[in-house]
């Protein structure tokens, strides 16, 4: 009974380490954002990929509604796993950071600083007692010097730097498919298709245009564009990716059925 008094002293205290080391308030922060649908992220040769599982809990739901990618500035996109509540929180942040960046210096903020910035306000709520740790991580990508930069955010206030990498759940599997897949050099409509592919993976190898969610920021232009639900259907359609009522309700129109729309 002492030794599970003890556990639980530790649980609460989000300021108390653990005899061994430990953080349980971070780890269970963590713990949130493996219940969160999958978002990936693949840094091309010429610009950033996110995309994310956004799949509606019920077809009354409006998938517009649904957020996981969000533009943070002009050459900065963010998707993210795990609360949206916190999400919604740190997003706000980062675009309070960029327009400061571009009013007191006149010029973008670059990708690194913006996400070391955020992981440092994230720090903050792992060392005050009276609040929570974030229960979300965040990809950070965008162009910086001409330059595609992809950077994660953990619970922990860590920030790390990927080629690819993919946050939410079935983490682990997603990452392996990338390791497997993810070659130096991509264009960034190969690295649309490698992110459908990823994401597609624990979904039976399908997708619907509806539940997921593609933003780019290439270099040329250096704008964050997300793409339309068509865009979105048309690459998926190629790579064999549509889910099996998609290609059912086509079939339908083909025939000048009218098809019933959920």
């Amino acid at each position: 009974m002492q030794g599970q008094s003890q556990q639980q002293a530790y649980d609460r205290g989000i300021t108390i380490f653990s005899p061994d080391g430990r953080l349980y308030q971070v780890e269970y922060a963590r713990e949130a954002v493996k219940r969160g649908t999958a978002s990936v992220g693949v840094r091309a040769e010429d610009g950033v990929v996110l995309a994310a599982d956004k799949r509606a809990r019920s077809p009354l739901m409006e998938p517009e509604s649904i957020e996981k990618l969000h533009k943070a500035d002009d050459h900065v996109g963010v998707a993210s796993a795990g609360h949206v509540a916190d999400a919604r929180q740190l997003i706000d942040f980062a675009r309070r950071q960029a327009q400061v960046n571009r009013l007191r210096y006149g010029e973008a903020i670059g990708i690194e600083t913006l996400t070391k910035n955020i992981t440092d306000h994230i720090q903050q709520y792992t060392q005050v007692g009276g609040a929570r740790p974030f229960g979300v991580a965040l990809i950070v990508g965008g162009i910086e010097n001409g330059e595609p930069r992809l950077f994660e955010t953990d619970p922990s206030g860590t920030p790390y730097e990927w080629q690819a990498l993919s946050i939410g759940s079935d983490r682990s599997d997603l990452r392996d498919y990338l390791e497997a897949e993810y070659e130096e050099g991509l264009s960034t409509d190969e690295a649309v298709a490698l992110a459908l592919d990823t994401l597609a993976q624990p979904n039976d190898g399908e997708l619907s245009p509806d539940g997921v969610g593609v933003a780019t920021i290439t270099v040329d232009d250096e704008e964050y564009a997300e793409l339309t639900t068509d865009e979105i259907e048309t690459i998926l359609d190629e790579r064999d990716l549509l889910a099996a009522d998609e290609d059912e309700e086509d079939e339908t129109d083909a025939d000048g059925d009218a098809a019933d729309e959920e």
